[in-house]
């Protein structure tokens, strides 16, 4: 009772409080190479003023090895000029499992050399860095370790992302000692071979399960919104696979596909598209977002938010918007609820 009553009047501040600060849209790239195609550059440029957070890099574990070593590196394959880049470190929680406490220093201290020498040889000045991990329980000791010294390495300030389960459950999962955190307001729901259970990307009732939390979180946060799609394969009735690079243009093709609904669709034959076996008979259904749910997941996850001075929405990811049919436009309405 006392808790929903703290709740209750810190929304009632918050909601007189939110729109003091500023607000900065900007998007992810989460490719290897880097090459924005010319609709993905007018978005950038209308929609985001030329923010970008850029992936340079996974930290995963190299069994061969048995250390943690780097992989995916980044190829910059056009000019970066103009563009503000915010760097974004992956690393797996398997990477954090198998490095010993004794490692992490020296983990911290390579894993910032490496970005140090591929932002300098594309001349990117930057004043914060993003680590982006899914840490769990066991591994958030050598985690936290970790950010400490690469914060102490790099001299920057420092972002880490926090999933929804580490909102919710921040006495076991623990608070990352950075500057700040970016909730990831997506991936709430369950994949499931039901063709009527909701989107699993974002729906508003999964989320319900999470906002509650999200005041009492002890770190200034930002706010990642999904711009992907995926296609569930289902077979039998059980999930074959997820694709990201099928969309609704692919699906909606009635050489192929009849729908079954306005996300579900069958495959009329057995064929292969874009490299993937399809099987007659398989079912796919389409789960993404559009402007209308996004601008619903904005709704609901900014009534939760404490006021903050400069707050960025970051919308995963640029190469992804091609799937959706988004546009500038949207984008700054969307980002204009916070």
């Amino acid at each position: 009772m006392i808790r929903t009553l703290l709740c209750c009047i810190l929304l009632l501040v918050m909601g007189s409080c939110k729109k003091h600060g500023q607000v900065h849209t900007a998007f992810y790239y989460w490719k290897t190479v880097l090459q924005l195609n010319d609709m993905e550059t007018e978005l950038l440029h209308t929609a985001a003023d030329k923010q970008l957070y850029l992936r340079f890099f996974d930290v995963v574990w190299n069994e061969q090895a048995r250390q943690s070593l780097p992989d995916g590196l980044l190829a910059v394959k056009q000019s970066l000029r103009g563009i503000h880049i915010t760097p974004v470190i992956y690393i797996t929680n398997q990477a954090l499992t198998y490095t010993r406490p004794a490692e992490t220093d020296s983990l911290a201290a390579k894993v910032n050399r490496l970005l140090s020498r591929l932002t300098s040889e594309q001349g990117i000045q930057y004043q914060n860095v993003q680590i982006d991990c899914d840490w769990s329980v066991s591994t958030k000791t050598t985690y936290f370790a970790f950010l400490r010294a690469f914060k102490r390495y790099s001299g920057k300030k420092l972002e880490a992302t926090i999933r929804l389960h580490q909102i919710k459950y921040p006495e076991r999962t623990g608070v990352p000692p950075v500057d700040k955190g970016l909730l990831m307001f997506y991936n709430m729901g369950k994949i499931s071979a039901d063709l009527n259970a909701p989107n699993s990307i974002y729906n508003e009732k999964d989320a319900t399960a999470y906002t509650a939390a999200i005041p009492y979180y002890q770190l200034p946060l930002d706010v990642a919104l999904p711009v992907f799609s995926w296609a569930i394969q289902i077979r039998e009735g059980k999930i074959q696979q997820l694709y990201a690079k099928l969309g609704m243009a692919d699906l909606s093709n009635p050489a192929n596909f009849r729908p079954v609904s306005a996300h579900v669709f069958k495959a009329l034959k057995s064929f292969y598209l874009k490299g993937l076996y399809i099987k007659n008979g398989d079912l796919f259904k389409f789960e993404g977002m559009d402007a209308e749910s996004l601008e619903q997941a904005a709704r609901q996850v900014s009534k939760y938010l404490a006021p903050m001075e400069n707050r960025h929405i970051i919308y995963y990811e640029i190469s992804s918007t091609s799937l959706l049919p988004l546009y500038a436009k949207d984008i700054k309405e969307i980002s204009a609820h916070f």
